[in-house]
């Protein structure tokens, strides 16, 4: 086994026993990148002199003696750890371009929160993954750098918008990655390409240096080969920050800790909308198993209903442009990004043209859609409206979450699609996000774990990977994490990799 294709734990375990060096993880894993990537597009920008020197530093400070306490009081789990940040987390000194050639060489002047605190810890940075732009997608294809290639089927999407940063996990080109999940940019992902995504309450951590898409549900998490290793991340990153007032100050529990507990007396709900006519045959199968699984291991199910749920892809297209049209008003070819030259000085032509040429149609959609329904005459109509919907979906989330521990449904409903076979209809891939969207809205938390593997509907060859979807009470990243590795250790599933 390559050093590049060990899991967080298992490489802390031998850089603890002095087995390896983080200089010898990360050399690995830059080759893997050098290799693999060429054919996979996961990785936008390698910071091959940079991480090899942080390396260097995270095995003097261990040499030190330093290592810092988890709350198990174990060594710093990731120092020395190499890991990949989608490229719309801000990194101080290493261009950040959320996949948008109006931001092609914008190199940031801090770094995000999440990277300042993963810095702290002695991990090490590799570079930046490519997403759809601005985080606008479910496909990674609407990258202004080209899509990015599913590892299990290079003819296919990874998922979006962090698929970059799945693809890489699940290609072993680095040991964990970090994504965004505004609407399922994490989960949708993960479910594609074989992967654990964590998808962390809305205020469970900061989301400063984060390029804004929808501030009121954007929100950074791990994207990991396990359900142990997205707990180490998500500890790491997560806590309150002065520089983000949605934060929240609250005590943090020991996710790994919490993790050994058992599933007995554990009550999960199936969402009967979920499990609709819709769903592919092999994905309907995969997620019976799964739930037979729990069940043998001391889990309960019980059906529960959520009707307001079939609102929540429209509710979300309708509320997400709008702030995207607010967000992305900053990029203007004057305060932020690329500037189109031709001659012409008049203030209204440096913005029409800058963000003409600047923005892919997808982002100049969603600006349009946003800015239309935040218009006179249209905001009590459509805003507001949304609005009032997403908190019928919130109310009934929250109060059937007190009823049970957690919810389980299918991440998608159906594998990986091909390249190109969505792009032209964007109404097809809005409704990619059918399962992801109402915990985004209610800001809850949601993780998306390896199911098995099933045939594609449309008759590809081979199998690809089927993800599974717990969503858990506000705050409840402890639940679904334990119910995720509970079912890790009884199934191999995680364990699978592709074959480039």
């Amino acid at each position: 086994m390559r050093l590049n294709e060990l899991t967080i734990k298992q490489a802390q375990e031998k850089l603890i026993a002095g087995e390896i060096t983080s200089v010898d993880l990360t050399r690995d894993c830059l080759l893997a990148i050098k290799e693999a990537n060429g054919k996979l597009n996961a990785c936008l920008t390698v910071c091959e002199k940079e991480a090899m020197a942080e390396a260097k530093q995270a095995d003097e400070r261990r040499a030190k003696g330093e290592s810092p306490s988890t709350n198990s009081g174990q060594a710093a789990p990731l120092l020395g750890i190499p890991y990949l940040a989608k490229d719309n987390i801000l990194t101080k000194g290493v261009r950040t371009t959320a996949s948008s050639k109006i931001l092609e060489n914008y190199i940031a002047p801090y770094d995000a929160t999440i990277i300042s605190k993963l810095r702290a810890a002695g991990a090490v940075l590799l570079g930046k993954t490519n997403l759809d732009e601005f985080a606008h997608g479910a496909s990674t294809e609407n990258s202004a750098f080209g899509p990015t290639r599913n590892p299990w089927d290079l003819a296919r999407v990874p998922g979006g918008s962090s698929g970059g940063s799945a693809a890489a996990v699940a290609a072993d080109l680095c040991l964990f990655a970090l994504g965004t999940d505004t609407g399922g940019s994490i989960r949708c992902p993960a479910g594609f390409c074989g992967v654990t995504g964590l998808k962390p309450t809305y205020g469970l951590g900061s989301r400063y240096g984060l390029v804004a898409m929808t501030s009121s549900t954007d929100v950074p998490g791990p994207i990991a080969k396990t359900v142990l290793d997205a707990a180490l991340v998500e500890q790491a990153i997560a806590g309150p920050d002065d520089f983000d007032s949605t934060a929240v100050v609250r005590e943090m529990p020991d996710y790994e800790g919490e993790l050994k507990e058992n599933l007995f007396g554990l009550k999960i709900g199936l969402p009967e909308e979920f499990f609709t006519s819709g769903t592919d045959k092999g994905v309907s199968d995969l997620i019976d198993q799964a739930i037979a699984k729990l069940k043998e291991l001391g889990a309960e199910f019980v059906k529960v209903s959520l009707p307001h749920t079939k609102y929540g892809v429209p509710v979300y297209y309708i509320i997400t442009p709008s702030e995207v049209s607010s967000n992305l008003a900053r990029h203007d070819g004057i305060r932020f990004g690329y500037s189109a030259k031709d001659g012409n000085h008049d203030i209204t032509s440096v913005y029409t043209k800058s963000r003409g040429q600047g923005f892919g149609p997808e982002a100049k959609r969603r600006i349009m859609l946003g800015t239309y329904a935040l218009s006179a005459g249209y905001f009590d109509a459509y805003y507001l409206q949304a609005q009032k919907v997403r908190t019928k979906i919130k109310d009934e989330l929250d109060g059937v979450l007190a009823e049970v521990d957690c919810l389980l449904t299918p991440t998608s409903p159906h594998p990986a699609f091909k390249i190109g076979e969505k792009a032209a209809d964007p109404l097809q891939m809005y409704l990619e996000d059918i399962f992801v969207t109402s915990p985004s809205l209610a800001g809850l938390p949601a993780i998306s774990i390896p199911a098995g593997f099933a045939a594609p509907a449309d008759g590809g060859a081979g199998l690809l990977p089927v993800g599974l979807q717990l969503i858990g009470p506000r705050f409840g990243e402890n639940i679904i994490l334990r119910v995720g590795h509970q079912f890790q250790l009884a199934t191999d599933f995680h364990l699978k990799k592709p074959s480039l």
